[in-house]
């Protein structure tokens, strides 16, 4: 990038009220990182370009769009969550970006306000708004919050001192009366956005909305198929960096350069060439949702030699795997939207046994050689349904390791030295 575009992000940065001592700060080690993980593996495919490019400017160029869809009349909603119907803002003409939430950098911040034996994703979160470095919190007209755990419940209603938060009722579990609960969000969240956007919605414009939404889904779906081959074509930590994006990227540009990134792989799956040898352990990694940057678990997956073919999370599978069904009518659409979600397995929700079903099924179809189940410190739901994803996998007889760990480097050698003994037990 030039300087004068530089200049042109640290201008917006500065109308969008940032503390760029702490920005420049968080960021400075990142391009270091992100060349160590990402830029000095072989065999990388040449369409991880676009990818590359976009996290290497994560704070211009989408930032410097948002801005100018406000200027034009747009709002733009931020979430956390895959059960935010985000069609319904798309079909509005504003934007449903997600937020940054993965790095140690704010822990300390966000402990200022919340408890220090809370999710680090929460506290993190929240130290980023608090310390004014993330600028999608900055242009953010509204931050959509959803009940998926107590600890994010309470958390938005300090986060409303700060920006307008909005709040979506999850139900706990998938009876009739739960379904009828959430159709009813799902309905309220629409007037919501129709007030906000002062955008009527219409069968029209909300068909255009849900194949928005849908392509992008579907891309990751292609995606997601093609690391069943072996040798894989891609390395799991370049698949984590494309989810984690497509929370942030215009959803029809994004898509259509996975698409670029999936016709280039099935090449490669003809031609029989990977990114590591055919015998390099499969890895699928499920739990928690790891948001950008949060790199490190699949980057010691992947330092060992083996290879992550698969995320059950929400920063994966469950991000994409379900479509909304189209419909002529605009209230069968709103029935459908709300239907969608209820498909995602979260932890959340009690009782989970689709999730077990959801891992053993991908382990089969990825043919995963181990499952590795990883949580993030303080995370009551998953860390308490590791006990059934594991008694799933033993019955399954499938090699299972669970982890528990947060966003910061000081345990990456204990971390690596489980991996590790994992991975020898594979190869033995």
């Amino acid at each position: 990038m030039g300087s004068g575009y530089l200049m042109e992000n640290r201008e917006l940065w500065e109308r969008l009220n940032m503390d760029l001592v702490k920005h420049d700060e968080f960021l400075a080690p990142v391009p270091q990182i992100f060349t160590e993980l990402f830029l000095n593996r072989k065999n990388r495919p040449a369409a991880m370009g676009y990818f590359d490019a976009v996290l290497g400017d994560v704070h211009g160029i989408r930032v410097h769009e948002l801005f100018a869809m406000k200027e034009a009349g747009a709002k733009v909603f931020s979430t956390f969550c895959v059960y935010v119907p985000e069609e319904i803002v798309v079909a509005t003409g504003s934007a449903s970006i997600g937020l940054c939430a993965g790095a140690q950098f704010t822990v300390s911040s966000g402990e200022k306000v919340l408890p220090r034996n809370l999710c680090p994703l929460i506290k993190s979160t929240m130290g980023f708004k608090l310390d004014r470095i993330c600028p999608y919190f900055q242009v953010s007209d509204w931050v959509i919050g959803e009940t998926t755990c107590d600890g994010k419940k309470k958390a938005w209603e300090i986060l409303n001192e700060y920006i307008p938060t909005y709040v979506m009722e999850l139900p706990q579990k998938k009876e009739t009366k739960d379904t009828t609960l959430w159709e009813a969000e799902v309905r309220e969240f629409a007037s919501f956005i129709e007030r906000e956007t002062k955008v009527e919605l219409t069968a029209e414009n909300l068909t255009q909305g849900i194949q928005k939404i849908n392509n992008k889904r579907q891309a990751l779906q292609r995606l997601a198929d093609l690391r069943k081959h072996n040798p894989a074509p891609i390395h799991g930590l370049d698949v984590l960096l494309i989810n984690q994006l497509a929370f942030f990227d215009d959803p029809v540009r994004f898509a259509a350069q996975v698409n670029v990134l999936c016709d280039e792989l099935e090449q490669c799956v003809q031609a029989g060439v990977g990114v590591v040898p055919a015998d390099a352990p499969r890895i699928l990694v499920t739990g928690t949702p790891q948001p950008l940057p949060a790199w490190k678990l699949h980057a010691l997956i992947e330092q060992t030699g083996a290879v992550v073919v698969g995320e059950e999370t929400c920063t994966g599978e469950r991000y994409f795997k379900d479509l909304t069904e189209p419909a002529d009518s605009l209230e069968e659409m709103l029935t459908n939207i709300a239907k969608r979600p209820l498909k995602v397995n979260c932890a959340c929700f009690t009782p989970n046994q689709g999730r077990t079903e959801d891992i053993l099924a991908m382990a089969k179809n990825l043919k995963a050689d181990a499952v590795i189940d990883f949580t993030l410190q303080f995370c009551q739901p998953y860390g308490v349904e590791g006990y059934f994803v594991g008694k799933a996998m033993e019955k399954g007889k499938i090699p299972f390791l669970r982890l528990e760990s947060d966003f910061s480097g000081e345990d990456q050698g204990q971390l690596l030295t489980r991996i590790e003994a994992l991975i020898e037990m594979i190869r033995a």
